[in-house]
């Protein structure tokens, strides 16, 4: 193992490195939080899809491969989807309206605060998505060095702490990049060709494995809807997404890059059911679905670039990690902490810092006694859902939507989620129908109900909408 541990202990080096070289450029709230908005097409492909591929996206989709055969890429197909959704039809409107957060958004188009609601709600999402990724990477650590849980989630946490607070999004957006060429080899590049190499190619897998596991339709039609729903509307409107959205120099890089980064996620999820088919034939009686990664990396390849392929998993999850940590440090900061402290906080890099450390620090001791992950993402991304979707896409899409329209959809969206969750069973599907159909009904009928939206209020957001980005000399890549 000697030089997997190498290989790892240069790459931790690396994202504090470049976490240190950002500091220099992070020099304004706007650098801080968005990059500068800055960022050309490579960069804004490449750090987008860092940030939607973590842990489920890589160790899930493989285990969802060994499980269902092909259709397990589905998972990550509907976030591919999400991501394309959002910049083929929403992207360039984010960017000429040059926000910050959700909040604002909803705030601008309907006239006065909703973000006592909304914030709190893309609040407790960031921070959840933060813990679950924490706890996801710190796995990788416990296993490396034979460390309890609580010292790999401290270890690991400290690493993604450091260079989120250093830099902010230039340190999240240059290790994201790094992280993504590393994804790409490790993932697609050596894990792939040798499961299905050491598996004799599709000919041994079909002499092995049930027709199902060629099936695209085998994981269920059920399941591949509420996957759209969840992960693919959640991609939407995550806060996490948006703020990589706001990092783009022009309307038009937003597109492109966005697109080539859901290209790149459908590549990503046929290769993660694919290795997982492979390990299928290779390993026939796992006990865990989730063990098949870590199985066939330990099983086929050798020292060294185990270690790099490991790194390439330990990067999934850290990007996806940073990127939360960030998001819920900036809604903190713009949405939630002005409304309790009664005042504005500035814009000084140094208050936005000691918030991400701040968040840190919680999101790692939350990591630490937490027990069920995944019912707690599960709720987070419900009421992500459930309550802010419709709120959202109709400030976006519909004209005669109302702030009384947003907030009670908001309100109704969320208690139906909730409730249905104790009633269903944390893990139901019906909870996100139930909350979304109940959203829907609350917002057209309270809005038709309710005065329109003033003159001056959407004169506002049309001048926003329609105002034209200057691309800076810089920062074209």
């Amino acid at each position: 193992m000697a030089g997997d541990y190498a290989v790892i202990t240069l790459y931790i080096a690396g994202m504090i490195g470049i976490g240190w070289y950002s500091l220099r450029l992070a020099k304004t709230r706007n650098d801080y939080l968005v990059a500068g908005r800055r960022l050309g097409g490579f960069l804004y492909a490449g750090t987008m899809s860092a940030v939607v591929l973590g842990g489920a996206s890589t160790i899930g989709g493989v285990g969802l491969g060994y499980t269902y055969g092909i259709s397990g890429a589905w998972l990550v197909l509907t976030i591919g989807l999400g991501i394309l959704a959002l910049h083929a039809v929403f992207a360039r409107r984010l960017v000429r309206l040059r926000l910050y957060t959700v909040s604002e958004l909803l705030d601008l188009r309907y006239g006065g605060s909703t973000s006592a609601i909304s914030g709190v709600v893309m609040w407790g999402y960031t921070l959840m998505l933060t813990v679950t990724s924490t706890l996801a990477f710190a796995t990788i650590f416990s296993v490396l060095y034979d460390l309890p849980t609580w010292a790999s989630v401290a270890i690991g946490g400290a690493i993604v702490v450091c260079y989120a607070a250093l830099g902010g999004m230039w340190s999240i957006t240059l290790t994201d990049l790094a992280q993504f060429v590393i994804m790409t080899i490790g993932f697609l590049l050596i894990l792939l060709p040798v499961a299905l190499t050491s598996a004799d190619g599709f000919t041994g897998l079909r002499a092995e494995l049930d027709a199902s596991f060629f099936s695209f339709g085998s994981i269920g039609g059920g399941t591949i809807f509420t996957y759209v729903l969840i992960y693919g509307f959640g991609l939407l409107i995550g806060q996490d997404i948006w703020q990589r959205v706001f990092t783009a120099r022009s309307p038009k890089v937003s597109t492109w890059g966005g697109i080539g980064s859901a290209v790149y996620c459908a590549v990503y999820a046929i290769a993660g059911a694919l290795i997982g088919t492979a390990a299928k034939a290779l390993y026939p009686n796992l006990g865990n679905a989730d063990d098949a990664f870590a199985t066939i990396v330990r099983d086929l390849l050798p020292s060294g670039v185990r270690g790099l392929v490991l790194a390439a998993a330990l990067s999934a999850l850290m990007s996806t990690a940073s990127g939360a940590l960030i998001a819920c440090s900036t809604v903190s900061t713009t949405d939630i902490l002005p409304k309790l402290l009664r005042r504005e906080l500035g814009t000084s890099v140094a208050t936005n810092r000691i918030a991400t450390v701040v968040l840190g620090a919680l999101a790692i001791g939350i990591s630490m006694i937490v027990t069920d992950v995944v019912a707690a993402l599960t709720v987070a991304y419900n009421i992500l859902v459930g309550g802010l979707l419709v709120a959202i896409l109709g400030a976006l899409l519909w004209r005669r939507g109302t702030r009384a329209g947003a907030l009670a959809s908001m309100v109704t969206g969320s208690v139906v989620v909730i409730v249905s969750m104790i009633t269903q069973g944390l893990l139901a599907n019906e909870p996100i129908y139930y909350g979304l159909g109940a959203s829907l009904v609350v917002y057209v009928v309270v809005s038709l109900a309710t005065p329109r939206t003033s003159d001056a209020v959407l004169r506002t957001w049309d001048q926003r909408l329609a105002a034209e980005q200057e691309e800076p000399a810089s920062v074209r890549s």
